[in-house]
């Protein structure tokens, strides 16, 4: 039988290979780990049943596998081509039906995901089974300026709570908090689109009606913004029933310049659990790219777990911590919503050694040329018809398979140069490849990770030209 998933044991750095804290702010977070346990535990079970943990707000009993349902399966539309792809309503169907006879009852959604799709299909899935079987997840995406009047963000509500055929929401966020606009810093951006129309106050009055359960914000971005809600709370004018932040064994203590600005998942971890604050995880594979190692990672990972996928490794990583309530997964395809509950039904806790690697995993991860992208499709739509996260993809793909030659002298040059070049003109289609990128940078604003999307862009570009000649 495996471990609690509330045993806390490991969780400073001085059992983490010194990783996960240092001096008085590790004892801090031992304290309030030993200290709130009792409000996020994980509840009795048999060997196969779910894992699930407590919200100590409201007593709900949340399956540690959360439904991420920013990727949902698509289906296309031949008559009309490719671009008119649509969600694939039956495929959703059996995957929610799936995956709520195996235990999982959270299920995560947004106005905005899957070109606006998501929230009407989650909806007619799930409006299939009794309501108060599962627990529903939705954001008030009111990114665009032309939804910052109060008027448009209460419409923007409603409409979500139509799509998706309910009176209440479980769990409601301010969405994407800590981004910027193209014209405003983040705070001013948050100010605009949340204070100064009265949207948070209007959340907050649903809160107090019961339309919605719980009221939270998920976190990309600059750390100041994250800061001042914090502050809010401490200060009584607000208060988050949970959060929702990007927690990986990459993000845990990256402090490298590869999202510069943004803090590493750490610091967010230790402020929430200071709070009280139950913590949902988003990007637990990093956009895919801890579902796919470099090589050397994969052969360590297998070596030690044979049986076990490389994403179960990630998720549970994520799942160890005893603040989570649950760890959203975009499982668009059965395999993957299979493999992630095998992984947490039950979960098995990381113990120490096994954090110890996944550290030093981590380190060689980074250190790998790959571009630190989600895959999380805010960048689009480019003006100019680029695929944005289809270009990194695929480069980070054959970084990972050793498919992404340097030196023309190398043995394997012309069959890695050929799997590279023949894989991108598939993959992406010429009219939407890195050189077509005209350095607008609409993109960069949209991006929550802000990433140099336009530099990366040229340096793929820069490369790939190079290989057709032969010369990289």
């Amino acid at each position: 039988m495996s471990k609690s998933s509330n045993d806390n044991s490991g969780l400073s750095r001085r059992s983490f290979l010194k990783y996960m804290g240092i001096g008085a702010a590790a004892g801090a977070l031992g304290a309030c780990s030993a200290g709130t346990s009792e409000n996020t535990t994980a509840q009795p079970r048999t060997q196969g049943e779910m894992t699930y943990r407590t919200n100590h707000n409201t007593g709900d009993k949340v399956s540690i596998l959360g439904y991420g349902c920013m990727r949902l399966p698509t289906t296309t539309n031949e008559s009309a081509g490719e671009s008119d792809s649509v969600i694939d309503q039956e495929a959703v169907n059996r995957s929610v039906d799936y995956a709520m006879a195996h235990g999982v009852n959270y299920y995560d959604t947004s106005p905005m995901y899957c070109k606006r799709q998501s929230e009407r299909a989650m909806g007619i899935a799930l409006s299939r089974h009794p309501r108060e079987s599962y627990f529903l997840a939705t954001k008030l995406s009111n990114f665009d300026p032309a939804f910052w009047p109060r008027e448009k963000s209460i419409e923007m509500f409603n409409q979500s709570l139509e799509n998706l055929q309910t009176d209440y929401i479980d769990y409601m966020l301010l969405h994407a908090i800590g981004g910027r606009s193209e014209e405003l810093d983040p705070m001013q951006t948050y100010r605009a689109r949340f204070e100064d129309n009265g949207i948070l106050d209007f959340l907050k009055e649903r809160r107090a009606d019961g339309t919605v359960r719980n009221l939270g914000f998920s976190y990309h971005g600059d750390i100041s913004v994250f800061d001042y809600l914090m502050r809010l709370m401490d200060q009584g004018k607000a208060h988050w029933d949970f959060v929702q932040i990007q927690l990986n064994y990459v993000d845990w203590d990256d402090r490298s310049n590869l999202r510069q600005g943004m803090p590493e998942a750490e610091y967010l971890y230790r402020e929430l659990a200071a709070r009280n604050i139950p913590v949902v995880i988003m990007e637990p594979l990093l956009g895919g790219r801890l579902a796919k190692v470099p090589k050397n990672v994969e052969t360590k990972m297998k070596q030690r777990r044979p049986e076990d996928s490389i994403a179960s490794w990630a998720f549970r990583y994520a799942g160890t911590f005893p603040e989570v309530l649950t760890v959203l997964s975009g499982m668009t395809y059965m395999e993957h919503l299979q493999d992630n509950l095998a992984t947490y039904s039950p979960l098995e806790p990381l113990n120490d050694d096994e954090r110890a690697f996944l550290h030093l995993a981590a380190l060689d991860i980074l250190q790998n040329a790959t571009v630190p992208c989600t895959d999380c499709r805010y960048c689009l739509p480019c003006p100019y018809g680029l695929d944005i996260p289809g270009i990194f993809r695929h480069y980070n793909k054959c970084i990972n398979d050793d498919n992404a030659p340097r030196d023309v002298k190398d043995p394997r040059y012309a069959e890695a140069r050929r799997a590279y070049l023949v894989g991108y003109d598939r993959e992406v289609p010429r009219l939407r490849q890195a050189n077509r990128c005209v350095q607008c940078r609409a993109c960069e604003h949209k991006c929550p990770q802000q990433l140099p999307i336009v530099e990366h862009l040229a340096k793929i570009s820069h490369y790939t030209e190079q290989l057709r000649q032969g010369k990289a």
